[in-house]
């Protein structure tokens, strides 16, 4: 029998999924684009998770499998071009992700400890050693994945609170820092809009709830609970960074260290101290959540190619797991050394985002089944394609090379998809 988990448990399973490297990688890209608005912007982006969440927890209780999103998509598509092409992307969605978090991770090490003396050189190495560890660290032993990130969520949760605690501090201390906040500060609204968009990915995670469903007790009491519990949660803790963020630097220091802002947040109010713990903070959350994201990449690899969305040879092993882990980890060092930080951070958040539009229609055409509230599921698909267009026509005219990543990414995995079950056909 497997071991049921209880609410607390699938909460926390969701804040690890959410609050992992997506925060530390993308709030200085946030400032950079919102400015005074931050805060909002991740309101915005909240609102859509939040939405999001209510699908995706009617979904978790009529179809309470570990495939999660691919089991909700071949539930309504069957094995047809479209659900192979949808469950393509998330995974490269999840190839994505890492390649933010590595990044991540690479901006705060190389800050604390140089190895070369030149910080792009040194990000590099650190970003694509710590994808190179995670993977060893996948294929040795599953247990240590699941402790690193056990011990992680506590830590990082703990710091960033006793952060937002000092920084709410520091602006009783120093009031005059709280004008950045005030709406003169703020982009337009469509700026606003669009800079919730590229950092949607820090909400990304709360779906890996859906994995755990089958385990959970009381399961028709709790679902809703624990997504609405995890994704609501996180909202409020990055409304609260984001504020005491801008409040604690000039918006010209935030954007000189735009790639670990949170670090530099901390250091008007504990110095040196404060700089160094949130760097390790940033660090250890960082690798947790590559570590965890490798492991669910190359099972939802292994997932898609033994439903033939894939070919076969995404089942095959290596040194006991699924050749995916390896090909995965590959792909994502590539990415993050050929791409910056807002053009990874514009995939993600396209890929997620399209992602969550088809399991909100999908929530929407099943809302019978699952007597649910159809209003729901069609408005949140809505903002989800909205958000989707808005992020891709406002980012095109400052970062087009996001968009191209983008949008290549989600034709070739259609691409890919078909040509495959052509081959298929051919051959049979």
């Amino acid at each position: 029998m497997s071991k049921k988990i209880g609410l607390k448990d699938a909460i926390s399973i969701g804040i690890g999924g959410m609050v992992g490297g997506g925060i530390f990688a993308v709030l200085g890209l946030a400032v950079s684009l919102a400015k005074g608005g931050t805060p909002v912007a991740f309101a915005f982006a909240g609102l859509i998770a939040f939405l999001t969440a209510y699908s995706y927890a009617k979904l978790s209780k009529k179809y309470p499998k570990d495939g999660g999103t691919v089991e909700f998509v071949n539930s309504q598509f069957g094995e047809s071009l479209f659900s192979g092409g949808i469950n393509n992307l998330l995974w490269v969605s999840y190839i994505v992700m890492l390649a933010l978090y590595a990044s991540a991770f690479g901006s705060y090490a190389a800050e604390l400890i140089s190895l070369t003396g030149t910080k792009s050189l040194d990000t590099h190495i650190y970003q694509t050693g710590i994808l190179v560890i995670a993977l060893l660290i996948n294929y040795l032993s599953m247990k240590l994945v699941s402790g690193i990130e056990s011990v992680a969520v506590v830590i990082k949760l703990l710091i960033l609170i006793a952060f937002i605690g000092v920084g709410f501090y520091g602006l009783t201390t120093n009031p005059e820092n709280l004008s950045q906040l005030a709406p003169a500060n703020w982009e337009s609204p469509l700026i606003l809009l669009s800079g919730g968009m590229v950092i949607f990915v820090a909400y990304e995670g709360f779906e890996l709830i859906a994995n755990s469903i089958s385990d959970l007790k009381d399961r028709e009491k709790n679902t809703e609970k624990a997504y609405f519990g995890a994704v609501g949660f996180v909202i409020v803790l990055y409304i609260l960074i984001a504020i005491v963020t801008v409040g604690a630097l000039p918006f010209d220091k935030i954007a000189s260290a735009q790639d670990y802002v949170l670090a530099k947040a901390a250091e008007p109010t504990l110095g040196q101290i404060g700089f160094t713990i949130i760097t390790i903070t940033a660090m250890i959350s960082t690798f947790s959540a590559i570590n965890a994201t490798v492991m669910g990449s190359g099972r939802v690899n292994y997932d898609i190619a033994k439903d033939d969305e894939l070919p076969k040879y995404f089942t095959h092993k290596f040194w006991g797991k699924p050749i995916g882990y390896l090909i995965t980890a590959i792909l994502s060092i590539t990415l993050v050394n050929i791409f910056n930080l807002q053009s990874i951070s514009t995939a993600g958040s396209a890929g997620f985002l399209l992602i969550f539009a088809i399991v909100n229609y999908i929530g929407y055409q099943k809302h019978n089944e699952l007597n649910s509230k159809k209003w729901i599921h069609a408005v949140a698909g809505i903002l989800c394609v909205l958000a989707f267009f808005t992020l891709l026509i406002q980012q095109f005219g400052s970062n087009k090379t996001g968009v191209l990543v983008s949008v290549g990414i989600i034709l070739s995995c259609f691409v890919i998809e078909f040509i495959y079950k052509k081959t298929r056909a051919e051959e049979a």
